[in-house]
């Protein structure tokens, strides 16, 4: 990134009839703005295509384009927010400059089938990678080095970040946010655009056969049960209990609705519920641990180093923004959107974490 005294060059690739306006809409609200009074740095926002001039988005509309590929030279960030699904190989220039960005140091960002050109780069080989559902298999069959996986909003690469399609593009660039400015900017810019600063299970909750609306609500009911009771002993039987179903097919309906099994959402509810209270307050470790459910300070620690790579200690000495911590219920119910960072490879949906209920 640019030094604190610089503006952040976002530079998004853009490309005549595949720009999506939603898309574009998306990343332009994230960065096109002045937002340092939210704790954001000033960026400098502009979109870049390999022939500046007048682009349609994928709706028809004109939009000019003044910059051409050479200011990828200079981004900190570059955001692709779509391409051609149908084998349209990216431009030569655009590879290579994404690839260079990449070899700069800059960070990348794809949305939707944006994927594609960061896989014809070369960058996602080896790696786990999200795009649109409905483009999940031809990016896999296209690129076989590339682990595509369809049910997740986004995978965290360090540098380089894919995101689902249309709104998971929100978050996506949240996510960017609260990685590197922190969740009180997360938060802001989330109320600002009067969005959750967190969304819960990936992609796999709208492919196919939604569930009955009044089984989603019940469901959510004991979700947000849970989140405001993370310090007691919670179990798939009890949940279960207060969905009014049994433990296996409270599972599987857990597993159809949010992508990811009971253990897995209830241990990154708490490392979330973690990260937060390492952030602004003042409670010891060992306090933390028992707030939101791992009981003692080594099971948080245990857990919170395999999954954000660094102990609760450092991560507090990191992302310190101050604060006092109240009780439990006040504390947890003020971050229950799940505000925190995510590190390393690690999606949206935190699938496989732990083990199948």
């Amino acid at each position: 990134m640019a030094a604190d005294s610089d503006p952040v060059v976002v530079s998004v690739v853009v490309a005549d009839g595949l720009m999506g306006s939603l898309g574009l809409g998306v990343v332009a609200e994230f960065f096109a703005y002045d937002r340092r009074a939210m704790g954001l740095p000033l960026f400098d926002f502009a979109l870049v295509t390999a022939e500046p001039g007048v682009v349609r988005t994928d709706t028809g509309l004109g939009i000019t384009v003044e910059h051409g590929l050479d200011r990828l030279a200079v981004s900190d960030i570059v955001v692709i927010t779509s391409w051609a699904s149908d084998g349209t190989a990216p431009p030569a220039e655009l590879v290579a400059g994404v690839r260079a960005a990449y070899a700069r140091g800059a960070q990348l960002v794809s949305h939707c089938t944006g994927a594609f050109v960061l896989a014809e780069a070369g960058l996602l080989d080896g790696r786990r990678a999200a795009t649109h559902w409905r483009y999940a298999g031809e990016l896999a069959a296209r690129y076989p080095a590339v682990v595509v996986d369809p049910a997740v909003l986004y995978v965290d690469n360090g540098r380089v970040i894919t995101g689902a399609g249309t709104a998971a593009g929100l978050d996506t660039l949240l996510h960017l946010v609260r990685r590197e400015w922190g969740t009180v900017a997360a938060n802001a810019l989330a109320r600002e655009m009067v969005v959750p600063p967190h969304r819960d299970g990936g992609q796999a909750q709208f492919i196919d056969a939604p569930v009955a609306r009044c089984e989603d609500d019940l469901l959510g009911v004991v979700l947000d049960w849970a989140r405001a009771h993370l310090a007691e002993d919670i179990s798939v039987p009890l949940l279960a209990r207060r969905a009014l179903m049994s433990p296996r097919s409270f599972a599987r309906r857990f597993k159809a609705t949010t992508g990811t099994t009971p253990h897995a959402w209830l241990l990154s509810q708490r490392l979330a519920a973690a990260e937060a209270l390492l952030e602004d307050s003042d409670a010891p470790v060992e306090e933390v641990a028992r707030l939101v459910g791992f009981g003692t300070a080594a099971g948080l620690r245990e857990q919170f180093t395999r999954r954000r790579g660094v102990s609760p200690r450092a991560y507090r000495q990191t992302f310190r923004t101050g604060g006092s911590v109240g009780t439990a219920a006040v504390q947890l119910d003020r971050h229950r959107p799940g505000a925190g960072r995510v590190r390393g490879d690690e999606a949206g949906v935190h699938a496989g974490l732990g083990q199948p209920a």
